[in-house]
């Protein structure tokens, strides 16, 4: 497995919002952001972008709105990041809305959590119409662009860039500037789960927690201020704004992926060296890179190079960049590093990029936790860890049995400054949350080995508990299930039936793996054997007995995440 050598992290660590523009402002010239506007590709400095986050802060200042709410919508840009460290510098509470979300669900959200005023990009200008007319809490609306807005007669809508200008008044006329926060621990940022198991809560965060986090991630990944990563993830969730905010502490290039659909594209535009990413992505990558070798009927050829570049670096002979030059090149030619979270990713995956010379290092949090809880070093990780817990909390596994191994499985418990301080009027939910001893409760459930390095079995919430008293942890067989390449997504459940409790498996084929003209008959038949060769590896209670079927990808959140509750 390729190891790093363990190097300094050159960073600066920031104590809260206003240090962290300072440090910002130290980078200068250099650019912080490259980014689409329509087809145009702007980029903005890192001095351009410390003042423009002093300038809305001071416009929300200037308009009474300092210490209020503000709700951002929208796609990744410097104007989000932006509004989100302003409003939090000037003593409010960000509100990161996923900009897919229904627009009544939208509209809940801005009602629940009070907002007074929110930010949005043009893809929300026409959908928010109604909540200019009617809403009942937001007062205040900035729309980034005025791009097919019908609404700018009405008072309550200004444009972004006014707000701007008139922050940039504030400090010239009244020398505002950012003050030290008089509580780090306040109510900082207010953000709505995403619902994989079929319900949202409204996380709170703290600016201390934010902060945290984020130096957290500065300390344990492997980056550098000659670094250039491409955002692809969506900015509302708390994953990308940590490494987002962890990169620019760094001084690191951040491009801005304009679409999926232009992502490959983007790469081999950027060039990124590094790039945050969820397991889905990286195993689409994957596949498209072995789907390409089969099509130019050099898929052994890879397999055959592969085993050559393993042997070679065993001898301390590293000859991967030659032989593999075409797949990296897809990516534009320097990728050597992804951090992976979100959800477990298939070690085969992590073995492939592996080989290429691409390091997969797995990150594990959770929304409630800022999200950083833990990463596995990239001097020294191990195969199929999220790694130890990072400098800013600890964590311990709640006992709850023994597997086959003989391994403690239970709970994975977290303490520390990345730990938010509870859901927004939900007490009873937020008592279940922690233990009594004050330990938030993950619901992930795994182990912890000699070096403390962390392993995530499965979901606490997602166990199926069978007739005989086995429990099955989904997770683990779909991992199995994703090594065959006629499968493209799959969901264990556990379905009631006459007999009891059967382990099915749900799935979505991959017809790219299949003749254009195979049937629909000749495709389940092809991955009903698979499944049945696989079964043979599996202990009994944990084979799958039923297979299904389906025509249409799963439905997912966000993040790329299947949305489990809603396999029926």
């Amino acid at each position: 497995m390729l190891v790093r050598k363990k190097t300094p992290r050159i960073y600066t660590p920031v104590k809260d919002v206003r240090d962290l523009t300072r440090v910002l402002k130290s980078h200068g010239a250099k650019i912080a952001f490259r980014y689409f506007r329509g087809k145009q590709l702007l980029s903005m400095s890192y001095s351009e972008f410390s003042d423009l986050i002093v300038s809305i802060s001071a416009g929300l200042d200037a308009m009474g709105l300092a210490g209020k709410r503000v709700a951002i919508i929208g796609e990744s840009s410097p104007q989000w990041v932006a509004t989100y460290l302003g409003t939090i510098a000037a003593g409010g509470v960000a509100i990161p809305i996923d900009k897919e979300v229904a627009i009544e669900e939208i509209e809940g959200f801005l009602s629940f959590a009070e907002a007074d005023a929110v930010v949005y990009s043009s893809c929300m200008n026409e959908k928010l119409a109604n909540a200019v007319e009617n809403h009942p809490t937001v007062q205040h609306f900035f729309p980034i662009s005025t791009d097919k807005i019908t609404y700018m007669s009405n008072p309550k809508v200004k444009e972004f860039d006014d707000l701007v200008a008139l922050g940039q008044q504030n400090v010239h006329d009244n020398h505002y500037a950012l003050k030290t926060p008089k509580d780090i621990r306040r109510m900082a940022v207010m953000l709505f789960t995403s619902g994989t198991t079929g319900t949202s809560k409204c996380v709170m965060l703290c600016e201390n927690n934010v902060i945290a986090a984020a130096n957290a991630a500065c300390s344990a990944v492997d980056f550098c201020k000659e670094d250039v990563v491409v955002s692809v993830l969506p900015i509302h969730h708390t994953y990308e704004l940590c490494i987002e905010i962890a990169a620019l502490i760094y001084g690191i290039e951040l491009c801005v992926n304009d679409s999926l659909k232009h992502v490959m594209r983007n790469f081999e535009q950027f060039k990124p060296t590094g790039l945050p990413l969820v397991p889905l992505f990286v195993n689409t990558m994957d596949k498209r890179i072995w789907e390409t070798a089969r099509k130019k009927n050099k898929d052994k050829m890879l397999k055959g190079a592969i085993k050559l570049s393993g042997t070679a670096r065993k001898m301390g002979i590293d000859i991967g960049t030659g032989l593999f030059k075409d797949v990296t090149g897809a990516f534009g030619g320097r990728l050597n590093k992804i951090i992976s979270g979100g959800a477990p990713l298939n070690t085969s995956v992590v073995a492939d990029f592996d080989a290429f010379g691409i390091q997969i290092c797995e990150g594990y949090g959770i929304t409630e936790c800022s999200p950083l809880v833990a990463v596995n070093p990239y001097y020294a990780p191990k195969l199929g860890s999220v790694g130890p817990a990072v400098e800013c909390c600890r964590v311990r596994i709640d006992p709850d049995h023994i597997d086959e191994q003989g391994r403690t499985i239970g709970e994975i418990q977290v303490k520390g400054d990345n730990v938010m301080l509870g859901y927004y009027k939900n007490e009873e939910e937020t008592a279940k949350a922690f233990t009594r001893d004050g330990w938030f409760r993950t619901g992930d459930l795994g182990y912890m080995d000699e070096d403390k390095y962390i392993f995530i079995t499965g979901r606490k919430k997602s166990v199926i508990v069978l007739e005989n008293g086995k429990n099955v942890f989904p997770e683990e067989i779909e991992e199995h299930l994703e090594n065959i390449e006629t499968i493209a997504e799959c969901v264990v459940i556990g379905r009631e039936g006459e007999d009891g409790i059967k382990l099915t498996a749900v799935v979505y084929p991959n017809a790219d793996r299949f003749d254009k003209n195979a049937t629909q008959e000749e495709i389940q038949s092809t991955i009903s054997a698979q499944i049945k060769d696989l079964n043979k590896q599996l202990v009994a209670y944990k084979q799958i007995r039923v297979i299904e079927f389906r025509n249409t990808e799963f439905e997912k959140t966000t993040s790329r995440k299947i949305k489990r509750h809603l396999v029926k």
